[in-house]
């Protein structure tokens, strides 16, 4: 981020350094979304090496969207779950005859779970590495929060409910809640 030197609170509260603030968030957290210009927010999980935010998408990995050249990246706070801090951030797709794939797939494979022997070989034919690069000053954190909860509407769907109900819609049967009465023995 270009943004290193503290940012000052309007409140009179200490100053955030952004830059290490995001640093520390990306560190801790595995979690984070990325939010393309008119879409919804996808979440992601990452890996941070050098400044920079890499992730995996495509068959076997996470579902991303195609991405822009720029996006925003929403981070969350490790302690409480909540918005912590949302940033520009320029998105590059990391391929394997780039200088950065190296370092990219060793991050991501130490972070991954559950990986295969065939990981890289896999990720090389059949994925999408994106490189994220936080710049710029932040659209929020401390202090700066907007006022909308930021939930996204429920995207639609041809799922249903309405006409299935569970055997257990009106609790279960006297006899399986686990009272007694005293002329049940």
């Amino acid at each position: 981020m270009t943004e290193t030197a503290p940012r000052p609170a309007d409140d009179g509260s200490p100053a955030v350094n952004i830059t290490a603030l995001f640093a520390e968030a990306a560190t801790k957290s595995g979690l984070m979304w990325v939010q393309p210009p008119d879409d919804r927010a996808w979440p992601f999980w990452h890996a941070w090496a050098d400044e920079t935010v890499y992730a995996v998408s495509g068959p076997g990995e996470q579902t991303l969207p195609w991405l822009p050249a720029e996006v925003v990246l929403l981070l969350r706070s490790k302690d409480t779950g909540g918005r912590l801090l949302a940033v520009h951030a320029t998105c590059e797709d990391v391929t394997p005859q780039d200088e950065r794939w190296a370092a990219a797939t060793a991050a991501l494979s130490a972070a991954r779970l559950n990986a295969t022997d065939d990981l890289l070989d896999r990720w090389a034919r059949e994925c999408t590495v994106r490189a994220f690069r936080p710049f710029g000053s932040p659209v929020e954190a401390p202090g700066s929060y907007g006022t909308a909860s930021g939930a996204a509407p429920v995207p639609p769907s041809t799922a249903t409910t309405t006409h299935w109900r569970p055997w257990h819609l009106r609790g279960r049967p006297r006899r399986r809640r686990g009272t007694r009465r005293p002329d049940d023995r």
